[in-house]
C-alpha cells in the first residue's frame, strides 16, 4: 500500500536528516531496511526505541561493517535495492567499502543518496558540524530570532527542511530519471545547499531593496511588522498574528476592537512602533480563549501559539486525523495525503537488529550463510 509501494530502501544508520529521510519514505509504502551497528552507537539523544518516532516503519538488520564478512553481506542487500541513504562523512562510506562505485559496480540501477552537512566537496566538506553551524554558513540562522541575538529555530531549518526533505526530493527525481536512463547516480544533498535554497525569496527581496540583512525585527516576515507577529494575552499565553494582506488585516481590526484609523497605516513603518504597541495593549485585554472564540476560523489569520501536546489535541487536527497513536506514542501523521493510494498506517521503530535473520533470509542467504555470520560476530540480533 502506498504510492512508494515497492521501493526497496537500504538506510545506513545515522542521525538527524537521515532517519527523517528513511521515515517519509516509510510512510509512503517504501520497504525501508536500516543497517544498524552492533553496539550501541551513542548516535543522537538516547531515547527508549519506541519513542524513536522517525525510526518508524522499517527493518533493521545489525551488522559489523568493519569486517570484511559484514560488508560482504550489506552488499547483497544493496544488491537488491532500489535506493540508499547514507549519512556519513565524505570518505566513510568508501573506506568501508560500501561508497558509490562499489555499489554501483554491483548494481547500476541504484540511486546513492549522500547526506552531509557541508556537501562532498569544498573546503568544509570533512569538517564535522551539526545543524546550527550548517545554517549558520547560509543566513537563515542570522535572520531568525530577536533583534538582540540569532536564535536557534531548533533543528529543523538544517537537518529537516534542508536536509531530509532535499534528500527525499532530490531521491525521486533521480528515480524518475532512471525511468529513462535506465541507470542509478548519486544525490549529494548538503544542508547548507538546501537550506540556502529555502532563502530563495529572501535573496531576491535583499537584492530589490526590500529586505534589511543587517536587522532582525527589522522586516516584513521576521517579526518586525507588527501585523506579523506574537503576543501576549490576559493569561500569560500567546497568540500569533499574520494579518499581511490588508483586507485580512481589516478583518482583524473590525472583529477585534482595534482602532479602524490603524487600517490605512497598516504598511506606513513610522507607525510600526505605535501599532504594535496598541495591538499588544489590546491583546493583553483578554485571556488566549476569548481571543480564539473570537478570531479563530476568521480570515485575520490569527492563531493561538501551542505546545507539542496542545497541538495534537487541536479540533483542527483531530478533524484532519493529523496525528496518531503507534504503541502508545502520539506523533505526527504521515504527510501528504493521497486520494488514492494512502499508505497503511507506519509500524513501530524496532530496536536494532530485530529483523536480522528474517531479511537476510528473504534476500537469499541460506541458513547456513547466516549462522556463519553470526558465529563470526558479523551479524547480531536486536541491542540492549
Amino acid at each position: 500500500m502506498g504510492p512508494l509501494a515497492g521501493l526497496r530502501v537500504i538506510e545506513l544508520a545515522s542521525i538527524g536528516p537521515g532517519p527523517m529521510c528513511a521515515m517519509l519514505l516509510a510512510d509512503q509504502g517504501a520497504r525501508v531496511v536500516r543497517i544498524d551497528r552492533l553496539e550501541p552507537s551513542g548516535l543522537g539523544v538516547p531515547v527508549d526505541t519506541r519513542f524513536d518516532v522517525t525510526g518508524r516503519g522499517r527493518q533493521s538488520v545489525a551488522i559489523d561493517l568493519r569486517r570484511a564478512e559484514g560488508r560482504d553481506a550489506a552488499l547483497r542487500l544493496i544488491d537488491q535495492a532500489d535506493v540508499l541513504i547514507e549519512g556519513w562523512r565524505p570518505g566513510v562510506a568508501e573506506r568501508l567499502g560500501l561508497g558509490p562505485e562499489a555499489c554501483h559496480a554491483r548494481n547500476p540501477g541504484l540511486v546513492y543518496g549522500r547526506m552531509t552537512g557541508f556537501g562532498q566537496s569544498g573546503p568544509l566538506a570533512k569538517a564535522a558540524g551539526h545543524d546550527l553551524n550548517y545554517i549558520a554558513l547560509t543566513g537563515a540562522l542570522q535572520a531568525i530570532g530577536p533583534a538582540a541575538q540569532s536564535l536557534p529555530p531548533l533543528n529543523l531549518v538544517g537537518d529537516y527542511g534542508g536536509g531530509a526533505l532535499y534528500l527525499a526530493f532530490g531521491l525521486m527525481a533521480a528515480l524518475f530519471e532512471r525511468q529513462t536512463s535506465g541507470r542509478g547516480q548519486v544525490v549529494d544533498a548538503a544542508m547548507v545547499d538546501g537550506a540556502s535554497s529555502l532563502l530563495s525569496i529572501f535573496h531576491g527581496l535583499a537584492a530589490a531593496g526590500q529586505w534589511n540583512t543587517q536587522q532582525r525585527q527589522a522586516n516584513l516576515l521576521d517579526g518586525g511588522a507588527p501585523f506579523y507577529a506574537c503576543y501576549d494575552t490576559a493569561d500569560g499565553l500567546q497568540v500569533s498574528l499574520a494579518a499581511l494582506e490588508p483586507k485580512f488585516f481589516a478583518e482583524f481590526v473590525r472583529l477585534s476592537g482595534l482602532d479602524a484609523a490603524w487600517v490605512p497605516r497598516q504598511y506606513d513603518r513610522r507607525h510600526w512602533p505605535a501599532l504594535r504597541e496598541a495591538i499588544a495593549a489590546l491583546l493583553r485585554s483578554r485571556p488566549r480563549a476569548e481571543w480564539c472564540a473570537l478570531l479563530e476560523g476568521s480570515d485575520a489569520c490569527f492563531a493561538p501559539v501551542l505546545t507539542l501536546q496542545q497541538a495534537a489535541q487541536h479540533p483542527h487536527a483531530a478533524a484532519r486525523g493529523a496525528f496518531i497513536d503507534i504503541g502508545g506514542v502520539a506523533q505526527p501523521a504521515p504527510a501528504p495525503r493521497f486520494s488514492r493510494s494512502q499508505a497503511a498506517p507506519p509500524g513501530p521503530p524496532v530496536a536494532a537488529g530485530a529483523d536480522t535473520e528474517r531479511v537476510l533470509a528473504e534476500t537469499g542467504f541460506a541458513p547456513h550463510e547466516i549462522e556463519a555470520l553470526r558465529r563470526s560476530g558479523a551479524i547480531a540480533g536486536a541491542c540492549a
